[in-house]
């Protein structure tokens, strides 16, 4: 069963995407060499973006006739760059709740989100005086704590070493499979998406 369906998609009449279906509750990785579009297609999926042409589903509804505040919630996307404010790490966590007008997670509940995404730092923890990788891992944490349906990740392992990231990937696969959680993952990086991928997407640049 599919989550979603990209159908006949093309953007600003260059990039053109294959017919694409991601599975319910797995882990599909996005693959293939820069400038294919990889980024641009989670854009589109949760609407960030629109196609020039084609249409993108979501539980076999058209993303456009749904209310866009509720399909990003759903179908979140953490992507490259890294919005923290200064402060600590319970600090951003409540911020980033307050802006979404939820309940604040526990400190429990916090601690156990940074422990998936490798970053057991103290929450009392500054973030601006974390490296580029420590506030990439806090941020994944703060934003899977909001229990989405779908979750997209772009090139979440960027900035980590591969053990970190070998960790990382496989903490967030155990977790969102328990949680039934579709996951896409957008990674350069194709020894990971073979190990922690159930399916794989190769992407192609449209000039190849």
């Amino acid at each position: 069963m599919s989550t979603i369906s990209v159908k006949n998609v093309v953007f600003q009449s260059i990039i053109k995407f294959p017919n694409i279906e991601i599975s319910k509750g797995k882990i599909t990785f996005i693959h293939g060499p820069s400038g294919c579009g990889k980024s641009t297609l989670l854009r589109l999926i949760n609407g960030t973006i629109s196609p020039d042409k084609g249409a993108v589903f979501y539980n076999d509804k058209d993303i456009t006739s749904i209310d866009t505040i509720k399909l990003r919630r759903e179908v979140l996307l953490i992507g490259q760059s890294v919005y923290l404010f200064t402060g600590t790490i319970e600090e951003n966590f409540i911020k980033y709740y307050e802006y979404r007008e939820d309940a604040v997670p526990s400190q429990n509940e916090m601690e156990n989100f940074l422990k998936i995404c490798s970053a057991d730092f103290p929450l009392n923890a500054r973030c601006e005086t974390m490296s580029g990788g420590e506030r990439q891992r806090v941020y994944i944490a703060i934003f899977l704590s909001f229990m989405p349906k779908v979750v997209m990740l772009d090139e979440p392992t960027s900035a980590l070493d591969n053990t970190t990231s070998d960790r990382m990937m496989s903490n967030i696969k155990h977790f969102t499979t328990e949680n039934e959680m579709t996951t896409i993952v957008v990674s350069h990086y194709l020894p990971l998406a073979e190990k922690y991928g159930d399916d794989i997407i190769t992407l192609k640049r449209s000039d190849q």
